[in-house]
C-alpha cells in the first residue's frame, strides 16, 4: 500500500468528518467532480471499496489519527 499524498489525506479526513463532496469542494475551491477524483485515487492507494473503508483502513495503518475525526455533540449524546 501506498501513503496517501497530502491532498489525499486532507479530503478523506473532511469526508471523515461527515463533509460532501460539494462542501470540500466549496472550502477547497475546486470542483465536486475533483473531489470524487481525489478520493478514487485515496480508496485505490489503501485498497478500499467505498468511503467508509478508506477511512476505517486510513484509521487502522495511520494515516488519520482517530483524534482527528470530531464527533458532533448531539451524536455524542445520543450514542450515550
Amino acid at each position: 500500500m501506498k501513503e496517501l499524498t497530502r491532498r489525499q489525506r486532507e479530503v478523506l479526513l473532511l469526508a471523515a468528518n461527515g463533509n460532501s463532496n460539494a462542501e470540500i469542494a466549496a472550502w477547497r475551491g475546486v470542483t465536486q467532480h475533483s473531489v470524487g477524483e481525489i478520493l478514487t485515487a485515496a480508496y485505490r492507494r489503501l485498497g478500499a471499496r467505498d468511503r467508509a473503508q478508506a477511512v476505517a483502513i486510513a484509521l487502522a495503518v495511520g494515516e488519520l489519527g482517530v483524534h482527528q475525526i470530531h464527533i458532533p455533540d448531539e451524536q455524542r449524546e445520543a450514542a450515550a
